[in-house]
């Protein structure tokens, strides 16, 4: 009976994929972390009406020191991915770069 436990147990552990979003960098004035603004377009629950959505997230860049070494831009759009929490707010960390902002 404990053989069938564990075997159970150790398929629970897969994990499946994580969410992702592409978005836009607002701000990149903290260090190691970006402020990321995803737009979608869904209906209104009650009305129908297709509406212009938005929702910032905070996610985390390793390799981004903000004052010393700049490595994402505001203006970027990248690909950001769920992942453990880093702080308070940060859930999401940056994925890859998919466009550089053309203003730099």
């Amino acid at each position: 009976m404990a053989e069938a436990t564990q075997s159970t147990s150790a398929k629970t552990t897969s994990r499946g994929r994580p969410k992702t979003r592409v978005g836009i960098v607002t701000s990149n004035k903290m260090q190691k972390t970006v402020v990321v603004t995803v737009s979608r377009r869904a209906a209104h629950p009650k009305y129908g009406k297709i509406m212009s959505m938005r929702e910032k997230y905070k996610a985390h860049v390793e390799d981004h020191d903000y004052p010393a070494k700049i490595t994402i831009n505001e203006g970027d759009r990248v690909r950001i991915a769920e992942t453990r929490p880093a702080s308070k707010d940060k859930r999401w960390r940056v994925v890859e770069v998919l466009e550089k902002s053309k203003n730099v």
